[in-house]
């Protein structure tokens, strides 16, 4: 027993705190399956580590903003045939972030944009990369404070430091020039040198529109869709499917045009 509260001491010492919290089971199963002092060890140690991961995850999930946490796995595929699962896999694998290229998923509100976006936002958390979560509205008018208080430059790293940018909402409100210029020079900012995951309920043609300057809307789309993957999600609500499976409400016809 005083070898048992010894051990206990030198784990808590050396801050792993839970191989001592799973110590005596786990020393109660490794008799009972006649485990080798390696095979025990291992298994501590395995344990430890999968709980440090969990603990980094979490710390990381909240440092990011992210605004709920979604996994594919929750994810309807049947639902939204549009989508192509096994692509989205892939993107999963996050080779995308590595290579330092753009997704950008487009489509009506509710089909699924941002819970794809967040989930390849939390599967890049598991993986150990960087990634912060900004609607484009408080990203452009987090900006603009720091443009009008002279500390831009500033700001701006805190958008350039991720290896993963998650810019949701985009063409919900129009954008006035220097929000437009802004959230361009972001863009531009980030071009090959970090991935950016966008999602928009605006066609890539009414983006003209929504900058207000088809010169700056052009460049913005040269720069974003150089090294992007381009996603056009069609159909019903997403959100609203349980309600539309029951008869309860109909969703108007889609008009999103690419």
């Amino acid at each position: 027993m005083i070898e048992l509260e010894k051990a206990h001491a030198q784990l808590e010492e050396l801050k792993l705190a839970a191989a001592s919290a799973i110590l005596d089971s786990r020393l109660q199963m490794a008799t009972e399956k006649n485990l080798t002092y390696v095979g025990f060890l291992t298994d501590l140690l395995s344990a430890e580590l999968d709980e440090r991961h969990k603990r980094n995850v979490e710390t990381k999930a909240r440092l990011s903003k992210l605004p709920y946490r979604k996994t594919l796995e929750e994810f309807d595929f049947s639902f939204q045939p549009s989508v192509d699962e096994k692509l989205i896999r892939e993107f999963a694998t996050l080779a995308f972030v590595h290579q330092a290229a753009n997704l950008v998923f487009l489509g009506p509100p509710g089909v699924g944009k941002s819970h794809l976006a967040v989930a390849l936002a939390m599967e890049a958390i598991s993986q150990g990369l960087s990634t912060y979560f900004v609607t484009v509205t408080n990203l452009v008018n987090d900006l603009r404070r720091a443009y009008t208080d002279g500390r831009l430059d500033t700001r701006m790293r805190k958008y350039l430091r991720p290896k993963l940018l998650l810019i949701d909402e985009v063409g919900y409100l129009p954008l006035d020039p220097i929000g437009a210029n802004l959230l361009f020079q972001l863009i531009n900012a980030r071009y090959e040198r970090g991935s950016i995951i966008l999602t928009s309920n605006k066609g890539i043609r009414e983006w003209d529109e929504l900058f207000g300057d088809g010169v700056l809307a052009t460049a913005v789309l040269d720069r974003l869709l150089h090294h992007a993957h381009i996603l056009n999600i069609r159909g019903q609500s997403y959100r609203l499917k349980d309600k539309m499976k029951a008869g309860v409400y109909t969703a108007p016809t889609d008009k999103t045009t690419s």
